[in-house]
């Protein structure tokens, strides 16, 4: 018999302590003198006689899927586990079924070939025979290792894998806030249990295979960005006798159409309910709430996602529609000149109230009549700065609440923003950002994303929450202009590049490398 080591007999009886002279019995099978115990038998024929592993079977199999490397736990549980460890070996003894006869001392692995489909548990148990003996035994289980599709793996390989689909979308010309969201997917690893993303026109895909993670999916998107959701399922099959269903279930979610640096047109009711904030107003931020400014007199807003899409409503220009203008003479406001009124909302601490007088960059030195407006950019803008804006004196804006706007309420220019020089800013740029999808090709989408890298270096609290990384192919320029908002190098995270150069080995390597692996120690 194949097992098996016995270690010893521990006779049950009461050992009388003041009896220097132990009567001595003869065995019952050999006739050898021995001390007496409930078998009266040898230890030697104890071993011919008894076995208390036989129960036990001495050989197994574990089924191991090798697209996801998990194990097989009867009756349909797939577990992730590694050679040697706990896991793996709660996962054997599960498979033995007579070690509810004996009690478990000790479980152990046995070093196997990692290539040999085999692996070797050493267990040593206790058990009771007759009279009250208790018996040490030590055996060896080997498991045959087989190779068996796990569910999940085979939909996937089945080409219908997916049980459920979160369709992301942002039905607007800027699509600064959907790169925005995708960075934020990224730093946080909520695509981790994604099964496949797929881009499509205006938005992602993602497929999962547990109801769970979609819908853990749909709640991280509703709280970073204002959306939308919409939910539907379709019956895919139907067991009458068991009354089971099967469905597939797809979340659409829809991303307010509104970026940052996009102007908006308030209602009437909202600019109310906002402290009396001025009809045309620029959004400052997008973020789980909807970010406004107003340029002429710097108050906030902050719009929910609940008040938003009760009111919903678009932006009358985007950041595509920019004009520059040169910056001909300032004058900030201070405090103390601002006109106050009860019920008034809050006012920026971040920005400067200006007086700003503004020419086209086009018609510079050929018209002599300056603009006039009222910025929130005093902090930022001198004379002779470039400055971008929308002409909204002379754009062609459809929009219901914008034609029923006076004339005097809307201003002949909205100034957005500092503009820099492309050239410079390209070339001072050494960090990268990575993407869920390809990146996008046509013009429209590359102009979106240079803005939106561009919002990436001129905002602190964007940054805290995008993974920027060292571009290693860029060199720092020698000429770097200090104006130029940058990002430093204590901001930007090291990229993993994993390379693998297939060099030619010499003899004396091989050698050295042979001696190596020998005194390695040999590990599953």
């Amino acid at each position: 018999m194949e097992h098996a080591d016995y270690t010893g007999v521990s006779p049950l009886v009461l050992d009388n302590s003041n009896n220097t002279n132990t009567a001595m019995i003869l065995c019952c099978e050999c006739g050898v003198a021995i001390q007496p115990n409930p078998a009266n038998m040898c230890v030697t024929c104890l071993r011919n006689h008894v076995d208390i592993t036989e129960n036990i079977p001495k050989q197994a199999v574990l089924h191991f899927c090798r697209n996801c490397e998990r194990y097989l736990q009867p009756p349909n549980e797939w577990i992730q586990a590694s050679l040697e460890s706990r896991e793996l070996l709660a996962v054997c003894l599960k498979k033995l079924k007579g070690l509810k006869e004996v009690k478990l001392v000790d479980a152990g692995f046995i070093w196997t070939e990692q290539h040999s489909k085999r692996i070797k548990v050493k267990l040593t148990v206790h058990g009771e025979i007759s009279g009250g003996t208790v018996l040490q035994q030590v055996f060896v289980v080997e498991f045959t290792v087989q190779n068996q599709m796990c569910d999940d793996c085979h939909r996937t390989e089945a080409k219908d894998f997916w049980r459920c689909l979160v369709q992301v979308r942002q039905r607007a010309e800027n699509k600064k806030t959907f790169y925005y969201l995708e960075q934020l997917v990224l730093k946080y690893k909520a695509h981790a249990d994604t099964l496949g993303i797929k881009p499509e026109h205006g938005g992602l895909d993602f497929y999962y295979v547990s109801e769970n993670h979609a819908r853990r999916m749909v709640d991280f998107l509703q709280t970073m960005v204002p959306s939308k959701v919409t939910t539907s399922k379709r019956l895919i099959s139907h067991d009458i006798h068991s009354n089971n269903y099967n469905y597939k279930y797809s979340w659409s979610v829809e991303i307010a159409p509104i970026s940052k640096d996009s102007a908006v047109c308030l209602s009437k009711k909202l600019r109310q309910q906002f402290g009396n904030i001025s009809p045309i107003c620029l959004v400052n931020r997008v973020s789980s709430a909807i970010h406004l400014i107003d340029p002429l007199t710097a108050q906030i807003a902050e719009i929910t996602t609940q008040v938003y899409f009760r009111a919903p409503f678009e932006a009358i220009c985007n950041p595509k529609q920019l004009v520059e203008y040169i910056v001909m003479d300032i004058e900030v406001i201070h405090d103390k000149d601002r006109k106050s009124y009860p019920g008034q909302g809050t006012l920026s601490s971040k920005h400067a109230l200006c007086d700003i007088w503004v020419v086209r960059a086009s018609e510079l030195g050929i018209a002599d009549t300056n603009i006039h407006t009222r910025s929130h950019l005093g902090h930022l803008l001198k004379v002779g700065d470039s400055v971008m804006g929308y002409n909204t004196g002379e754009a062609n804006i459809n929009d219901a609440e914008f034609d029923k706007l006076p004339q005097d309420q809307i201003p002949d220019v909205v100034l957005v923003r500092k503009h820099y020089d492309r050239q410079t800013r390209l070339s001072q740029r050494l960090w990268k950002i990575k993407h869920l999808a390809d990146e996008a090709t046509d013009e429209r989408s590359k102009y979106d994303y240079n803005e939106f890298l561009d919002d990436i270096e001129e905002n602190v609290d964007m940054r805290g929450h995008i993974n920027i990384y060292r571009d290693s192919k860029k060199t720092l320029p020698i000429d770097v202009q200090p104006d130029v908002p940058q990002i430093t190098l204590e901001e930007m995270l090291e990229d993993l590049t994993l390379e693998c150069a297939d060099d030619e080995m010499g003899d004396g390597e091989s050698e050295a490398q042979g001696e190596g692996e020998e005194r390695a120690e040999p590990q599953l």
